[in-house]
């Protein structure tokens, strides 16, 4: 694992669930999943504007917005995700990335580390193909970040 330290959101996040039992994990997960906010009116019903997530097992959808701003460090992050309500663990790890990224600069989303979704102890409480899911929805938020703050 890298040693980039995760954004002050994120990484509270994480210590949640490292310090907690699989049982309790897998309950904070659904918790994560019941706390991800609906899609805003101008995307639901337009997955065609969101981009599909072919790693996860559901069918996972996401976009995100950037502010304009004179820098990266000014550019605020606003993420979307769209996930069906059974499938709990999909929309539990959207949860996690909207809880700890939702709001935060540019900079510091492509800050997070690519190893991030790792940090958070999940591995021991669900399957490596659920990680990976994870792990891929990090990896298209930060490529939207990318393509949307180039100049």
């Amino acid at each position: 694992m890298s040693d980039t330290p995760l954004p002050a959101s994120l990484a509270e996040i994480a210590e949640d669930f490292r310090s907690a039992s699989n049982d309790l994990k897998l309950q904070l997960l659904l918790e994560f999943s019941d706390e991800l906010p609906g899609l805003p009116e101008r995307y639901a019903g337009h997955l065609d504007q969101l981009e599909r997530v072919d790693e996860c097992q559901s069918p996972l959808f996401l976009t995100v917005e950037v502010a304009d701003g004179p820098s990266l460090e000014d550019r605020v992050v606003s993420l979307f995700f769209d996930a069906p309500a059974e499938a709990p663990t999909t929309r539990g790890f959207a949860g996690i990335l909207h809880e700890g990224l939702d709001g935060l600069s540019a900079a510091e989303v492509l800050g997070v580390p690519d190893d991030a979704p790792m940090r958070f102890g999940l591995a021991e409480a669900v399957s490596p193909l659920r990680m990976r899911g994870m792990v891929a929805m990090l990896g298209r938020i930060k490529r939207q970040v990318r393509a949307k703050t180039a100049v």
